[in-house]
């Protein structure tokens, strides 16, 4: 429970003040103290008082100073000179761009529609769900950020249609776990949104035996008591073989079950054949090691999922997510202390101000007859699908895209397929970009804004996200040099454009969320307590119910089947796999998987960090020692990575805990060092070999970021480096 002490006055000496304050150099939520000296940021260190992070800082969050002075920040609005991609720039005045953009935007608008603005935003920070609001205040329905459909939220959307809400970890309790099961999740480099490295490492230390789904051997795979090696792009087999050994063995929680779930039976039937010894051959996983994880999840109470992106980064997603959620719900760790639990909601969202978009208007949504789970009713809150926006602008079919406004994004190296994003991006009439650094997105455009970082920002949140169990406000300690938070960027735009909704001032808006989330404390109040942390509630659907049409858990989904879709989960092999695609096997013979996380990186974020850099100078390539002796390859060797849409090089990380069959790339590399206006970012980035094309995930319109197929070769000395 918070303590109700203000901290805003609380000084290390006469001429220091501190202020409580939340990281968001992810989005993970640690609590911070901004120390403040003569209006300069003079320390930043964790705040033990935190329940997310007892006083503890990751290398991304130490560097936060390192962040807010670094020289090559963004410092004032520039105006692009020459061609796009010249690198010209000219300095103007934030009247001046503002102006332009409105001015640009209203031309737009009036010859081709509001839905030819497309918005873009990067990972869910602070300003994210601002995005989607000014795309509505301004009229357009197109509005996208790419994990909307590869990472989280098809975890949110499908929890939400089966569930009636999103589930997460209960690490903050004082019960503990007595099993975890970590799928396709790296926690100790990663702190999603309240559910941070430092609790998950906390948890993983108390919890009595510990289950590890990845193919690749991570920390917490060597330390498990069972580690499941998997073929990438095949956890829903996996999945559907654990659900068949907890049924067949009757190991499901009963009374659960016969109370609070739907269509158990046609469950059963489905995954009846499922067995695994069926799935062994498809995920390389030992018919024993799959009955012993699931004999150990169901018997453990509580038991707690950790799951992670890499379950949503394949065209099965939704049906993959669905698989991972019902081991949890037919063993009855929903909603009880140290399971998956339902948050309290402390804070209000954003206002979204959908319902400014007429119903023709809304329908226009790029993707929207295709993909209702992302784009359509089935959605939290909807967004388009990047390929459909994509082939929009490079086309016009099924109708122009003419304006991309880019927040906090570096588009080239996020987006799947980046030659095709780069021809996108080209093919525009006008590009704004708000961003902390230039990037090689951001050389793109026609407009560039300086954003404040998180030390130079107001902001109100609730973590986890969508529980929402502790409310924390950030507080603005300093200011440097011309830059706008993102927020104050759409609310001063939205005047210059006359809209009718979106003017008010960002802290009108955290005000109003304070209001909707009944905590009965404001926003300035907040600030001065730093966090506000609801009483839990637990078992709530004992008196509530699920919020689903039938009031319980939809192991069959009705609402799935009333948009069409499949109600039950099911098993599809990857587009692009040694199976499905046997021809490309031949020469492509091994498996490719992306996106392990480097704890001194967010993303594509911080590689001008030099604190950060010291700690990751190079990206690295998982690589088998026999894989590499068979292509003359040695451990720190750069290596060629090809496949049919591109090449790129990183340096050999020779490890036996990958399976000769597969290679493991970082992601999010580019050289901030290296020339303009590319900074290297064709050299390494792993965006480069993904697929932005068909086919996607029927429901949420996913692409193929994992298990997809490559080969490899050595860099000689003679090639570029």
């Amino acid at each position: 429970m918070n303590k109700f002490v203000e901290t805003s006055s609380q000084t290390a000496n006469p001429e220091t003040q501190i202020l409580k304050s939340v990281c968001r150099s992810c989005h993970g939520g640690c609590g911070t103290l901004l120390h403040v000296r003569n209006d300069e940021l003079v320390k930043v260190e964790g705040d033990p008082d935190s329940p997310f992070n007892q006083g503890r800082l990751c290398p991304i969050g130490n560097a936060a100073m390192e962040m807010v002075y670094h020289p090559d920040r963004l410092k004032y609005p520039m105006r692009r000179k020459g061609e796009r991609g010249s690198g010209d720039w000219e300095r103007i005045s934030w009247d001046d761009a503002l102006d332009e953009i409105a001015d640009k935007l209203t031309v737009i608008k009036e010859k081709y529609g509001a839905e030819a603005v497309h918005l873009g935003t990067g990972t869910g920070r602070h300003h994210i769900r601002w995005v989607s609001r000014f795309a509505f205040s301004f009229g357009s329905p197109n509005w996208s950020e790419p994990g909307f459909a590869q990472c989280f939220h098809p975890r949110v959307n499908t929890c939400t249609q089966t569930m009636g809400d999103y589930p997460v970890c209960d690490l903050t309790n004082e019960v503990q776990a007595d099993c975890i099961c970590y799928w396709g999740h790296q926690p100790l480099n990663s702190g999603p949104d309240g559910e941070t490295r430092f609790n998950a490492r906390d948890a993983f230390k108390n919890s009595q035996k510990t289950i590890v789904v990845d193919p690749r051997e991570t920390y917490l795979a060597k330390k498990a008591d069972l580690w499941l090696q998997l073929r990438p792009g095949t956890d829903d087999a996996l999945a559907l073989a654990m659900i068949h050994v907890i049924i067949e063995e009757g190991l499901q929680d009963k009374e659960f079950v016969d109370n609070y779930t739907h269509g158990y039976a046609e469950l059963a039937d489905r995954v009846k054949p499922l067995t695994p010894e069926w799935a062994e051959d498809i995920t390389w996983v030992p018919a024993d090691i799959t009955r012993e994880a699931a004999r150990m999840f169901a018997k453990s109470k509580p038991a707690l999922m950790e799951w992670g992106v890499a379950l949503e980064q394949t065209p099965n997603c939704i049906q993959t997510v669905r698989a991972v959620s019902i081991i949890p719900s037919i063993t009855g760790n929903i909603d009880v202390p140290g399971g998956w639990v339902f948050g309290m909601h402390g804070l209000g969202p954003v206002p979204s101000l959908i319902e400014n978009l007429s119903p023709e208007q809304n329908a226009k949504r790029l993707g929207f007859e295709n993909y209702k789970m992302l784009c359509g009713d089935g959605a939290a809150l909807p967004a388009a699908h990047i390929p459909t926006v994509l082939q929009a602008m490079r086309t016009g079919d099924p109708y122009p895209v003419k304006a991309f406004l880019i927040f906090g994004n570096n588009t080239l190296t996020t987006y799947g397929d980046s030659k095709l994003v780069y021809e996108s991006l080209m093919n525009l009439d006008f590009i704004v970009n708000a961003d902390l650094f230039m990037t090689p997105t951001v050389e793109l455009a026609d407009i560039v804004l300086p954003a404040a970082f998180w030390p130079e920002i107001n902001e109100v949140t609730g973590l986890p996200i969508i529980a929402g169990n502790v409310v924390l406000a950030n507080q603005q300690a300093v200011r440097t040099h011309e830059c706008w938070s993102d927020e104050e960027i759409f609310s001063e735009l939205a005047r210059r454009l006359d809209l009718e909704v979106g003017t008010e001032t960002p802290e009108e808006v955290f005000e109003q969320q304070m209001a909707a989330g009944g905590t009965g404390i404001t926003f300035d109040e907040l600030k001065k307590i730093g966090y506000y942390q609801v009483p839990m509630k637990y078992r709530k659907y004992e008196t509530e119910g699920f919020k689903t049409p039938t009031g319980k858990i939809e192991l069959y989904s009705t609402r799935l089947e009333e948009m069409g879709y499949e109600p039950l989960p099911y098993y599809a092999e990857p587009p692009e796999s040694p199976i499905s695609n046997p021809d490309m096997a031949e020469d492509y013979p091994l498996i490719l998987t992306t996106g392990g996380r480097n704890p001194f990186f967010f993303n594509s974020e911080g590689r001008q960090v030099q604190s950060c850099r010291k700690g990751a100078r190079q990206p690295l390539a998982e690589i088998h020692p026999d894989t590499a002796t068979e292509n003359g390859i040695k451990d720190g060797d750069w290596m060629w990575i090809e496949n049919s849409r591109g090449k790129i090089r990183q340096v050999a990380k020779v490890t036996t805990g990958i399976d000769p069959r597969v290679i493991n790339t970082e992601f999010g590399w580019w050289f901030p060092e290296d020339p303009a206006p590319e900074y290297g970012v064709w050299k390494s980035n792993a965006n480069v070999l993904t697929s932005a094309k068909p086919p996607f995930d029927p429901q949420m319109g996913t692409y193929q970021l994992r298990a997809l197929l490559c080969r490899i070769s050595k860099v000689e000395s003679h090639e570029s480096q």
